[in-house]
């Protein structure tokens, strides 16, 4: 079977990482298919919102440790240059938004895979652990990037160097997520915040998407500049036209990601 599940259905790209007896670690095959899959997404217009979750109990348990001591495997420098780096640079640059749809246990690179998505939303029963330092290691696939910018440096700091398991409740809080649901609705509810984004103007969501991707790097008179740019690309949308005739009609409006 697979190691990635995919579907398109009513505008969604749902992707599944497919590995419930590893808790979904990645391996070199699911890493290189899920780039595969978010190429495939960036690629076809009929996608307009990307939603990725985890068979079975858990979300993503990081790194398959076994392909690490494997001595005829990849190596660290091929798994972070080869695996991680390059799908958390697919996660930010793709034009769709991205729900993360965490379902249990996100260790490791599967905590910062999560956490580099657009709308994360996590089941009661989720969890989150830099999983790192137990092993001699340093967060990679971004986690030094999001989160701090996510819950500040002393926490991030904090969870990083001892490796707390941290529920799903307390990443609420501390801003580490978006919503969190009860484990017997959360498939559904997490699934109707991808349908709404599917059917919100798609172009727009990409330009406020790589825009927040500027601001961590840009000072505010280059943003401002950023965002002229961007506004005046939004502006010339089919979605926007019809989004302005659609309120001064008092309708509801039919946007098609044009």
């Amino acid at each position: 079977m697979s190691s990635i599940l995919f579907e398109i259905k009513n505008n969604i790209a749902f992707i599944t990482l497919n590995r419930p007896d590893k808790l979904n670690s990645f391996n070199r095959e699911m890493a290189l298919l899920l780039q595969n899959k978010l190429d495939e997404c960036a690629s076809l217009h009929e996608v307009r919102c990307v939603y990725i979750t985890g068979a079975g109990k858990g979300f993503c348990a990081g790194q398959d440790l076994s392909e690490v001591a494997d001595p005829n495997g990849p190596g660290m420098q091929k798994i972070l240059s080869e695996h991680y780096n390059p799908i958390i640079t697919r996660l930010r640059n793709i034009p769709r938004p991205v729900v993360t749809a965490v379902n249990g246990v996100a260790a490791g690179a599967g905590a910062n895979i999560a956490l580099a998505c657009d709308v994360v939303i996590a089941s009661q029963s989720a969890s989150f652990i830099q999983a790192f330092s137990k092993i001699g290691l340093i967060p990679d696939s971004s986690g030094t990037f999001f989160l701090p910018r996510l819950i500040g440096f002393q926490k991030a700091s904090a969870l990083m160097m001892l490796g707390d398991k941290i529920s799903a409740a307390d990443a609420l809080q501390m801003g580490m997520l978006y919503k969190v649901f009860n484990d017997d609705i959360f498939a559904e509810e997490s699934k109707k915040i991808a349908a709404t984004l599917s059917q919100l103007p798609t172009k727009a969501l990409a330009y406020i998407k790589h825009a927040l991707n500027y601001s961590h790097v840009n000072n505010l008179e280059t943003q401002l500049h950023l965002e002229d740019e961007y506004q005046q690309k939004a502006a010339d949308t089919r979605d926007f036209k019809e989004g302005v005739n659609a309120f001064l009609e008092k309708r509801q409006p039919k946007f098609t990601g044009e």
